[in-house]
């Protein structure tokens, strides 16, 4: 039994408002290190998404076992004194380097979360959502996508696959069209996009699965158990941008 309700009674009913979508996208646009963007798109875009998935969820065996669990994953993934016990070849230990090279935290999204809205519901929903929010950096992890805007576009496009919402495909296809005006046309920048799609949809369901356990797997094995393709668009693209050498400054005009 839930010790929470599945929606708080003050919960606001999700609304989809393509206008502020639009007005928001120019600003990340704008500024693409303006995550709270990303949040207020994805609010006006995805409407009951969130609700639906979390139906899905709460319906596996895998789902079933995490609420029952109910971690709140940023802290412990904050936490690197057991992260750095893991062995070398580890998920955990793949994404505590990752965390240190782009020089970022947990509570860093989480943080950005607060900008976009410090309300807080007790709620199964609240739960969720957060579980989705700090689950990002480690996709990049698993999949392969980096920080560059055009990894991030194509990672919003493997997450779209994973757990759908309007949200994430259209920043994910307007990120895209934004990098590929940048490009000289022999690079095929929507190749990622759908490349990010087709690999999240063939892959395993991510958010089920106990992170605090993943974290421990060989990172080739469980890219292997998930059946998390490599992504070898995204890959040829970056090559190619690296090789006109100046793919700092392509990917920063993007």
């Amino acid at each position: 039994m839930l010790k929470t309700p599945l929606i708080h009674p003050e919960r606001p009913r999700p609304q989809f408002k393509p206008f502020t979508a639009m007005s928001r996208m120019r600003k990340l646009i704008a500024d693409k290190e303006d995550t709270e963007q990303v949040f207020h798109i994805i609010e006006a875009l995805n409407g009951k998404n969130i609700l639906h998935l979390l139906e899905s969820f709460s319906k596996t065996e895998k789902g079933k076992a995490r609420l029952a669990e109910r971690r709140q994953l940023a802290p412990r993934l904050d936490d690197h004194s057991w992260i750095e016990a893991l062995p070398g070849d580890s998920v955990g230990q793949a994404y505590l380097r990752f965390m240190r090279r782009e020089g970022l935290t947990a509570q860093g999204l989480v943080e950005e979360f607060e900008k976009f809205s410090t309300r807080r519901y007790d709620d199964t929903v609240q739960w969720f959502g957060n579980r989705l929010r700090d689950t990002h950096d480690l996709f990049h992890v698993l999949t392969g996508y980096g920080r560059d805007a055009l990894g991030e576009a194509a990672l919003l496009g493997f997450t779209y696959g994973q757990h759908k919402g309007r949200g994430l495909v259209f920043i994910a296809y307007m990120g895209s069209r934004q990098i590929r005006k940048a490009m000289p046309r022999e690079i095929d920048i929507m190749a990622c996009y759908r490349e990010g799609i087709r690999h999240g949809k063939a892959a395993e369901a991510i958010i089920q699965e106990d992170i605090i356990a993943l974290m421990h797997e060989p990172l080739a094995e469980a890219r292997q158990r998930l059946n998390i393709a490599r992504p070898e668009a995204y890959q040829r693209a970056i090559e190619q941008i690296r090789q006109l050498g100046n793919a700092q400054e392509l990917l920063a005009a993007a």
